[in-house]
């Protein structure tokens, strides 16, 4: 398994991992799957020094086979935060507990690290304790606790805000 800069020709994969997250999980807030276009906007907009990779499987046979897909955002529109940014991890639900999200964010550390930002961030929802624990596992701590700051599935939702220095 690798990981590489993810180009619009990832779109779809990266897409069908996302939407499914939207619909069954609350790994992500939205509540409307994106949209081709929207998420080909997503990685253009991180091309630079914001950034979206892929994990792909050197096992298999098929074309772009993606197992995976993280990238950073500003944590905040305000200037004086563009020296943090926020992670995102999303694993194939077929490509789980084989180390995939662990190089993902692995990869994310390092490239916050060459792109000279200070501090990373992860909001993560309540009930994803393998996502904590993947964050634990990398030099991450919880720092707070956002009491019912999002509303999914007819429920208040809680998220736990980690944080690593780089």
């Amino acid at each position: 398994m690798h990981v590489r800069p993810a180009t619009v020709d990832d779109a779809s994969a990266i897409l069908e991992i996302y939407n499914r997250e939207v619909l069954e999980s609350t790994a992500t807030f939205d509540l409307v799957p994106r949209t081709l276009e929207e998420q080909v906007d997503y990685i253009l907009d991180r091309s630079g020094g914001l950034v979206v990779i892929v994990a792909e499987d050197d096992e298999t046979h098929e074309a772009r086979a993606i197992t995976g897909f993280g990238s950073l955002s500003f944590y905040r529109d305000r200037p004086a935060y563009r020296t943090s940014v926020e992670n995102s991890v999303y694993v194939h639900r077929d490509h789980r507990r084989r180390g995939v999200g662990d190089l993902i964010l692995a990869e994310l550390i390092e490239l916050a690290r060459l792109h000279g930002f200070h501090a990373m961030l992860a909001r993560i929802a309540e009930a994803q304790e393998a996502s904590v624990a993947l964050h634990q596992r990398h030099g991450f701590e919880l720092v707070g606790i956002e009491k019912e700051v999002g509303r999914k599935f007819n429920q208040w939702r809680d998220c736990a805000l980690m944080q690593r220095l780089i």
